[in-house]
């Protein structure tokens, strides 16, 4: 199939109506999965042929392959029939003053011009389907820093992308959805530090999803090579319809000899959609990895950030808190494959329920022949508020060389009466006592973000605490 198709003639494609959607936009294409619509949104973009046919390849893949029946329940998703790509209006641009007044409105409230004079290194703005701001500070662009929308990496950093793009971390065959994502990605960040940069302050970009019923599919690819080191940071929000939507992302990192890269993801998607990511990172000699995460939102989540230690000395750490509340179900967990000697991983993973809510941990820590004098260790804490919610923990190991040190640890509490009648006895309201408690409970995350994430991070708890007592 051909990228000359006339989306106007096919049919496919619709200009904007106003007034009968949540938001403006310039275009979408029509519900439904086909490789038309597929063609259909790589013709709209742009893109050379060799991704299209990558695109094409990725959705034979993911009719081919059955939907997961573990994890979260899927069966109310009606998957075929989202909106798979919808462009709002206005153009890319590094100038705040000319992104769309509707959309800069948006990320006004959540802070974003004002968090990148304060304490960003650069930033970017994702709406729906397309990235519509995106900046970099100029001496970091002087020193080779790349720090774009992926899209543009395409037009403008072919062999980059052709090398690294769903090859060698994320494959198209990994699962269904990496698959799906394959074919319907648009959007996202390509990070590129050179050789011994080390970027001081964090990148950063964040995602809006405004449409009912729509996917979102940004692709972040993030290569940071020997002896650098580099600080990204994703915020997510949405807000609440009642038709279901998709977020289906895929995340791909390159630790490189001696580099250091902190990836952090704070998702507070609305309770309709369906998050269901990729997200992995190949760790090479001497490498740290980290993975700091916060999953509040979205009605069902299925997310095992996964490290590949594939050097020496590489090391990994994962560290996430997940809250689930009435109808809300997180499966979510870490994946760490120990593939070279004196690797060294730690995962740990929080987890707050009430009213119902359902979190479940599922891990792997694997250590293949060879990977002598390999550490990994995996410690789940999880804090019911009530008795209707839950807790579940699937920890797996699969261990191949004898000469290593494991360890799996899990830990479910409640808030005892003796705690708040303390916290009471110093003044508190019993809701202050809670939210302290719980504040305490997740500082291991918190301690790890900018003050404004931390902050923010606390009050997207306290606000979802709100009534839990009394």
């Amino acid at each position: 199939m051909g990228t000359n198709i006339n989306a106007l003639e096919k049919g496919f494609v619709k200009k904007r109506a106003s007034g009968n959607v949540a938001a403006p936009y310039a275009m979408r294409v029509e519900q439904g999965l086909t490789e038309e619509h597929i063609a259909e949104i790589s013709h709209l973009k742009g893109e050379p042929d060799w991704m299209l046919q990558k695109r094409l390849e990725s959705f034979r893949i993911y009719r081919k392959k059955p939907m997961p029946t573990w994890g979260a329940d899927l069966s109310a998703l009606d998957i075929e029939n989202i909106w798979p790509y919808i462009k709002p209006e206005g153009q890319k641009t590094n100038k705040w003053e000319e992104v769309p007044s509707y959309i800069k409105d948006t990320f006004d409230k959540l802070g974003i011009p004002e968090a990148e004079k304060k304490f960003l290194a650069g930033v970017g703005a994702m709406y729906d389907s397309e990235t519509r701001y995106f900046k970099i500070r100029k001496d970091l662009e002087a020193m080779g820093v790349i720090f774009v929308d992926t899209d543009t990496a395409v037009q403008e950093y072919p062999e980059l992308v052709k090398e690294y793009f769903m090859t060698k971390c994320v494959p198209a065959a990994d699962n269904k959805f990496s698959a799906l994502h394959g074919a319907l990605w648009s959007g996202g960040s390509f990070v590129y530090v050179p050789k011994g940069v080390k970027v001081p302050m964090p990148l950063q970009i964040y995602f809006m999803m405004n449409y009912p019923g729509e996917g979102q599919f940004e692709h972040t690819l993030i290569i940071a090579e020997e002896g650098s080191e580099i600080n990204y940071i994703e915020g997510c929000s949405a807000p609440r319809y009642d038709t279901r939507s998709v977020h289906s992302a895929v995340v791909e990192i390159f630790a490189k000899k001696g580099s250091r890269v902190r990836y952090t993801s704070i998702q507070n998607w609305s309770k309709n959609v369906y998050n269901l990511n990729t997200k992995r990172a190949i760790v090479y000699e001497d490498a740290l990895m980290e993975w700091v995460g916060g999953t509040l939102g979205s009605g069902k989540t299925m997310l095992y950030p996964c490290s590949m230690l594939v050097g020496k000395g590489a090391r990994a750490e994962h560290l996430n808190i997940t809250f689930a509340s009435a109808g809300q179900e997180k499966d979510n967990g870490a994946k760490v494959f120990h593939l070279a000697p004196n690797t060294t991983s730690i995962v740990v993973a929080k987890s707050i329920a009430k009213d119902g809510g359902w979190n479940k941990y599922r891990g792997l820590l694997k250590i293949a022949k060879g990977a002598v004098g390999a550490k990994a260790n995996s410690r789940c804490e999880a804090l019911l508020i009530d008795d209707k919610s839950r807790s579940d923990t699937y920890p797996e190991m699969d261990v191949k060389e004898s000469r290593v040190n494991i360890g799996h640890e899990a830990i479910a509490s409640r808030i005892s009466q003796e705690q708040l009648f303390y916290l009471q006895s110093r003044g508190l309201t019993e809701q202050q006592a809670v939210n302290l408690i719980i504040s305490g409970f997740i500082e291991p995350i918190t301690k790890l973000l900018p003050l404004e994430y931390a902050v923010e991070l606390n009050k997207l708890i306290e606000l979802e605490m709100e009534g839990s007592v009394g």
